[in-house]
């Protein structure tokens, strides 16, 4: 490659000589014809021809330099677009005022294109910030781009939203009528969720905004819920107590010793309210966060070992043992500890009500391989050695207010509810509930829960 001075000389030279023959070729002629006709002396004529041959001469140079100079700076945005150019000395008249206006075009292309790259970095960053997952999409409904709101929010689970039938029925009427489409979804797995999708067609492709009403449903559906639940719950203790009041202020009124019975029945039908809306107010409280998950990291051997050791005294009331084997290496997972103390004291309670009077509950845990499990994350077992539980009640059994036998639920003090938090914890924390039983050899209580979400993004379930 040439030189820059010589590659740019090799293409002013020739453009220069080009005009220097155009400029002196025609007063040449007119000097000949006019010393050929005698009109002219020779030696006028000749004289005449040398200053015009010179003055074309000097233009030629002059403009072969003013281009020379032009290319130079072209040559040089072309190599640093981003470096500011020298201004370029042109000699000729207007040349220079024509490489200014060429340097203040560039300079107000460069500023433009500075603000407008500014302009997308901000856009982007505004979107990227946005609190709603947003995702564009091409016109077959594949993922071209996506926000940080929308891999926390949907992760891998992206393809069950783009397959969900309305969300491509209102994909295709957005880009067929031009028009934004709104549509309320609800998604299954891995936990329900009912949402709202917005179809932006913008030219070719569209933008998907999703907005997660889960909260506002399942503040909806907990309002509802708890009086139904509560109303039905509450009407055998509160038709108790009123029963007592009336018959201490009638005929008991005197009566010390029923006055004594009935205090008792009393207080332990207002203990049992008192369970029951606890538990619902638990359970309302933990659906209203399941569609997100738990992101802090906790090491679960301390916290069994907590637990554990809060239920001593009640281990002890029913004359049964706790057998305690955790491995100190469990590795630490994404977890709600308060949520998780609640799940294991509800299975440890459960175990000792419903257990073999005076048998052993044993609480395990590890992080081996388990065919019944996906592999990754850990899990914790409670396991009792009560009468078992028979196989038609096994998938019921964390329904709302199921019981197997509601009369020795009612007489432990049981509210229905315990197994239902268990279920709803797993589910926020992605997990896994099994449930083995067998009549007359206890029930076993297993919990999976998922390792970080890198771990077990491939292998989990």
């Amino acid at each position: 490659m040439a030189p820059p001075g010589k590659g740019g000389w090799d293409r002013a030279g020739p453009a220069g000589f080009a005009l220097f023959l155009a400029l002196a070729a025609a007063p040449s002629l007119v000097f000949a014809l006019l010393a050929f006709t005698g009109a002219l002396r020779p030696a006028w004529a000749a004289a005449a021809w040398a200053a015009c041959t010179l003055v074309a001469a000097s233009f030629a140079v002059l403009l072969a330099r003013d281009m020379l100079a032009m290319t130079r700076l072209v040559r040089e945005l072309r190599a640093a677009p981003d470096t500011p150019p020298a201004a370029p000395r042109l000699r000729l008249p207007g040349m220079g005022e024509l490489g200014t206006e060429a340097l203040r075009l560039i300079q107000a292309e460069r500023l433009a294109r500075r603000r407008g790259m500014a302009s997308a970095a901000e856009a982007r960053a505004l979107v990227e910030r946005l609190p709603d997952p947003l995702l564009k999409l091409d016109g077959e409904g594949r993922v071209i781009w996506r926000n940080g709101s929308a891999i926390s929010a949907f992760g891998g689970e992206t393809a069950a939203l783009l397959r969900h039938p309305a969300l491509r029925a209102a994909l295709a009427q957005a880009l067929r009528e031009g028009q934004p489409v709104r549509r309320e979804i609800s998604l299954t797995v891995p936990v329900a969720r009912d949402l709202e999708a917005t179809l932006i067609p913008v030219g070719g492709p569209a933008y998907l905004l999703v907005s997660d009403r889960t909260r506002e449903r399942a503040l909806e559906k907990m309002r509802a819920d708890f009086i139904a639940n509560s109303s039905h719950e509450l009407r055998t203790p509160l038709a108790s107590l009123i029963g007592f009041i009336e018959t201490l202020r009638g005929p008991a009124a005197d009566d010390r010793e029923a006055q004594r019975q009935f205090l008792q029945i009393m207080a332990e039908q207002a203990g049992r309210m008192q369970r029951l809306i606890d538990d619902l107010l638990s359970l309302s409280k933990i659906e209203i966060s399941e569609h997100s998950p738990p992101r802090e990291m906790l090491a679960l051997p301390p916290l069994l070992e907590r637990i554990a050791a809060a239920m001593e005294p009640m281990v002890k009331a029913h004359k049964a043992r706790l057998a305690v084997a955790l491995p100190p290496d469990l590795p630490p997972i994404p977890a709600d500890a308060d949520q998780l103390a609640q799940l294991f004291t509800n299975l440890l309670d459960n175990a000792l009500k419903y257990g073999r009077p005076g048998g052993e509950i044993r609480l395990s845990a590890g992080a081996g391989a388990d065919e019944r499990l996906p592999p990754g994350g850990v899990w914790v077992a409670v396991a009792d050695e009560g009468p078992g539980i028979p196989r038609e009640h096994i998938p019921r059994l964390t329904e709302r207010f199921y019981r197997v036998d509601k009369g020795r639920s009612r007489s432990v003090g049981g509210t229905g509810l315990g197994l239902a938090i268990v279920k709803h914890v797993v589910s926020r924390h992605r997990g896994r509930l099994l449930i083995e039983s067998e009549p007359g050899r206890g029930t076993v209580f297993t919990v999976w829960l998922p390792g970080p979400p890198g771990q077990t993004d491939k292998t989990g379930p």
